[in-house]
């Protein structure tokens, strides 16, 4: 390998050295660096790949694998104790250079303005959802919730958690028999069925995604549903407004939205959402503050081969907007660890179903199944190390309602929405409704604690 440079090569061995986990480099022709007996092992179709190694770009070095320039051998768990010690930053980090930082700042606002058009939108979505439905089936649980589950017991499963994660959505949003609630970019309709089977809720679901459409619309016919929940293919801007619903939930959506459009989606729930009703956001958050995307090439590998327009802002701001939009924040939980277990349960799950993967993808197999494997697996190291987060924010459309100070042993005044002001009603145990009569109680209940 006369052609790779010495200097090249001491670089790449210096930097497996201190790697905490053993990795060896395998050149095209051979040549291996670092030592033999690695339990990760890289194997170089071109040697351009060296340069990502050595400076740590390990969203390129991901697109080298996906592209087939590079095969990585070894468990992905030891791959992602690795790809931190890679990096040369904190991938939150904005750049140091004053240039780099106003070229990064022209080229996100060129992006952000060119990728939220109703049309753009749903091709994106489609792009993500509309791979496979078999192919999610084999590595989500049997209601496809694909999004962060609730161990409220560590040794809950992935299904028993997703449905806790589910049921903790309910609890805080206080859904009552008879109301009106919708589900913002519904999915496979997981949490649209469960509000309407469990809380006796009248139930909306909207989607971008033709296959999660069809899927919902069949489940409702086939649980007898019809009349009482419903799935559109309806962009969010589109969604009437002349009849406002009771609670609004939004989970896993406004990681779509795009940051120019975040004003006009709160303010949108805002004006869906009746004054006193409750609303639930349930989202993907950047760990740092003012970044706009993950450093080291891996927020470019996402928006190129797993969410095209994809989009992550701090908490902070998510609440900022959320209030600008005219809504109040109430309640703020954060679930990231929840999140970095939920994704090695599906990572665990596609590994082992791999071979049936291949089959359900066919001619665009390999090139799908190696993007998601380092997806999945990213994703669940970019929880773990706080690089990106997930909160649920339950917020209200203030009804600016101040009741009369008549009593100071009543429940309290000037609430403006259902929300009591205090987290027992949360917590407190008590068995998951199974009918609306049931839930009916579960309300009295939460009243009575009120």
């Amino acid at each position: 390998m006369s052609s790779i440079p010495s200097s090249l090569l001491g670089q790449v061995d210096a930097r497996l050295a201190h790697l905490p986990v053993p990795c060896s480099v395998v050149l095209p022709g051979g040549q291996r660096v670092g030592p033999s007996n690695a339990q990760v092992e890289m194997r170089l179709r071109d040697k351009r790949a060296l340069w990502h190694i050595t400076t740590g770009q390990i969203g390129k070095l991901a697109e080298d694998y996906v592209e087939g320039l590079v095969d990585i051998l070894g468990n992905l768990r030891d791959l992602m104790r690795i790809a931190p010690a890679l990096l040369d930053d904190d991938p939150r980090k904005e750049p140091a250079s004053a240039v780099a930082r106003l070229w990064h700042g022209l080229r996100r606002t060129l992006w952000e303005h060119t990728h939220h058009s109703r049309e753009k939108d749903a091709a994106q979505i489609q792009h993500h959802y509309d791979v496979s439905d078999d192919f999610y089936a084999l590595w989500l649980d049997p209601r496809r919730v694909y999004s962060c589950a609730y161990f409220a017991e560590p040794s809950m499963t992935l299904a028993q958690a997703q449905e806790a994660k589910l049921d903790h959505i309910c609890t805080k949003l206080m859904l009552k028999p008879g109301e009106r609630f919708i589900d913002i970019g519904a999915g496979w309709g997981g949490l649209l069925l469960w509000a309407a089977e469990h809380y006796g809720v009248d139930a909306t679901g909207i989607t971008l995604s033709k296959n999660q459409y069809n899927y919902v619309n069949k489940l409702i016919v086939d649980k007898g549903l019809q009349g009482r929940v419903r799935m559109l293919l309806q962009d969010y801007r589109d969604v009437d407004e002349s009849q406002p619903f009771d609670k609004v939930a939004s989970v896993g959506m406004c990681e779509h939205v795009g940051r120019p459009n975040l004003p006009l989606y709160f303010s949108k729930i805002r004006r869906l959402l009746k004054p006193g009703g409750l609303v639930m956001n349930h989202g993907i958050t950047a760990g740092g503050v003012d970044n706009s995307q993950l450093a080291g090439g891996m927020g470019d590998f996402i928006e190129k081969y797993i969410f095209p327009g994809g989009q992550l802002v701090h908490v902070s701001v998510m609440a900022d907007t959320m209030t600008r939009g005219g809504l109040e924040p109430l309640d703020m939980e954060c679930l990231r660890p929840h999140y970095a277990k939920t994704l090695w349960y599906w990572v665990d799950a596609l590994e082992a179903h791999i071979d049936e993967a291949r089959k359900v993808l066919g001619d665009k197999a390999e090139k799908t199944l190696r993007a998601y494997r380092l997806y999945l697996a990213g994703s669940a190291m970019g929880f773990e190390q706080g690089w990106i987060s997930l909160f649920q924010i339950l917020g209200s459309h203030p009804n600016g309602v101040v009741e009369d100070r008549i009593d100071n042993n009543q429940m309290l005044r000037a609430r403006q929405c259902e929300y009591p002001f205090t987290r027992g009603y949360q917590y407190a145990a008590k068995a998951q409704p199974a009918s609306p009569a049931a839930a009916g109680r579960a309300e009295h209940k939460q009243e009575q604690m009120a």
